[in-house]
């Protein structure tokens, strides 16, 4: 029997990469591969003890997980790795974290096929 909602899911994530997605790269180590990727972002709450809570908002990117392969093998990502993005003469550089007792990336959809991914802008390149 057609899971029609899975269908369903596949075509919404395949229409947002198309049409709501911009090229980053995403970089590790000495790999990188051009990706298509959704910005968002997620505000974490992180209790501190003694009635005191943190605010903290991160910059997501979610990309395809198909499309985040690096020697032509899928990976998933990890603190430390890097995305970068180009925009208006200027290199974003956002590297890859947790916040809190939080993962640095999660599943976005049921399906698995989209994965969002939580960063922090650690520099900015002026472009020649």
């Amino acid at each position: 029997m057609r899971d029609l909602l899975a269908e369903g899911s596949a075509w919404l994530e395949r229409q947002r990469t198309k049409h709501l997605s911009r090229a980053v790269t995403y970089r590790r180590g000495g790999e990188s591969v051009e990706v298509r990727a959704t910005v968002g972002k997620t505000v974490f709450q992180v209790d501190k003890g003694y009635g005191l809570q943190e605010r903290y908002e991160t910059r997501d990117y979610l990309i395809l997980a198909a499309d985040l392969a690096l020697s032509g093998v899928a990976i998933l990502p990890k603190p430390g790795d890097r995305v970068l993005e180009t925009d208006a003469g200027k290199r974003f550089v956002y590297e890859v974290m947790a916040v809190g007792s939080e993962p640095c990336w999660r599943y976005s959809d049921p399906y698995r096929r989209t994965l969002r991914m939580h960063t922090k802008l650690v520099a900015t390149e002026v472009l020649p």
